[in-house]
């Protein structure tokens, strides 16, 4: 029996690497050496469900804890990983210790962007990453309380309803001109915006955070560049993701924002593989290379690398898509807007049931956003996949049933 496979990380990716290895035959040792103390979690209800108290942190588990004794798979949690020694094909361990890979996986994750301001590790700033966090943020969230989230993307709009559900004053404060700016259409931004604002939130968009201010040891309010001071209980930072790719740096593998990754989930070396938010991967159906981070390209790569380790054919690839609930909208997108001439709005925002199909120059379907349209979104999600030809008017005329939009007019 070899030193099998050492995964470093226990995320998503981790948990179904690990699983699909052994359902596939893999019968030497699999190791996850993972920082927190929990094995392998689902990270999305932490800004929802977790939040509002209506999950126990035992009900995101992946799988029982009994599953990776069942399936001798071995847990090193609450321990980091130091340093990748490729030559001797060993890890060292913050305990000190060492252990040995024949093949080794990097699930690292992401970091989350620090803001680099005064006051930003006063009590009460936090942010939303692990169980604890969720936690530390619960704690403090009450009826009445003052929530002040930096970061109007979707982590923190996912924040700041669960906090107006719990009965906080929330404010929202985003630097870019509208929500999501990176990652929406205009006509999804300002759609969201207007929800938010329907149940209470306050939006400050166009706006600086150039500190926090603190009372009693705590943090007291976020003071703007133009001088606002928006008082508050708690401040919870979303500004986005960094790739967690130090280690992979320091071993010589090749980086760009995260770990470079062949469409096998291959590093530059080819017995260490990457998955997950810490990688920068191919993307074929438009032809480019990128950072996902979301639950479906974690477990699409862990099958990647799986299908890698045992000696199997490469999985197909899959359109990238994601989700976010807010309140009572459910918001799922399939595909990237990457080369979109037109976008064509099917039904109306003001019902809160609507899609944006995001058109090329030749009418092929790039990606759709749809807000409560499941039927919208698993068409669209397959004609993306296919780069499918679509009418615009058809698209827009809601009296045509969704399956039918891809079909000529009788003559």
């Amino acid at each position: 029996m070899g030193a099998g496979v050492l995964i470093i990380g226990a995320g998503q990716a981790a948990g179904a690497l690990a699983a699909a290895l052994r359902q596939g035959g893999y019968t030497d040792p699999i190791t996850l050496v993972g920082a927190e103390p929990l094995p392998p979690y689902q990270r999305p209800p932490l800004s929802k469900a977790l939040l509002k108290g209506e999950a126990e942190p035992d009900s995101l588990l992946l799988r029982p804890a009994a599953f990776y004794a069942d399936k001798a798979i071995g847990l090193r949690l609450g321990t980091r990983v130091q340093a990748i020694d490729r030559a001797a094909r060993t890890v060292s361990l913050s305990d000190g210790s060492t252990l040995s890979w024949s093949t080794l996986v990097l699930a690292t994750g992401s970091r989350l962007r620090r803001l680099a301001v005064p006051g930003i590790d006063a009590a009460g700033v936090r942010e939303l990453r692990t169980v604890a966090d969720a936690q530390a943020i619960r704690a403090r969230l009450t009826p009445g309380s003052r929530l002040a989230v930096v970061g109007g993307g979707y982590v923190g709009l996912e924040v700041a309803a669960s906090a107006r559900a719990l009965g906080a004053t929330v404010t929202v404060i985003e630097r870019e001109a509208r929500l999501l700016a990176r990652v929406a259409s205009q006509t999804l931004s300002a759609f969201f915006a207007t929800s938010h604002q329907a149940q209470g939130v306050t939006l400050l968009l166009g706006a600086t955070v150039s500190g926090f201010e603190q009372a009693d040891g705590a943090v007291s309010g976020v003071r703007l560049a133009d001088g606002r001071l928006i008082d508050c209980d708690l401040a919870v930072v979303g500004i986005g993701a960094l790739a967690e790719d130090a280690l992979a740096v320091a071993a010589g593998l090749a980086c760009e924002d995260g770990i470079l990754v062949d469409e096998s989930a291959r590093t530059s070396d080819p017995d260490i593989y990457a998955i997950g938010d810490c990688t920068r991967r191919p993307v074929p159906r438009y032809g480019i290379r990128m950072r996902l981070e979301s639950v479906p390209n974690a477990l699409e790569q862990a099958k990647q690398a799986a299908a890698g380790i045992l000696g199997q054919p490469a999985p197909r690839a899959e359109l990238p898509w994601f989700w976010s609930d807010q309140y009572d909208l459910r918001l799922q997108i399939a595909g990237l807007p990457i080369g979109v001439a037109r976008e064509v709005v099917r039904g109306d925002p003001a019902g809160k049931r609507f899609a944006v199909f995001h058109l090329d120059a030749e009418n092929r379907l790039q990606a759709v956003e749809a807000v409560n349209s499941v039927a919208e979104f698993a068409a669209a999600r397959q004609w993306a996949a296919a780069g499918q030809v679509l009418d615009p008017a058809r698209v827009a005329d809601a009296a045509i049933p969704v399956k039918q939009i891809p079909e000529a007019p009788a003559a």
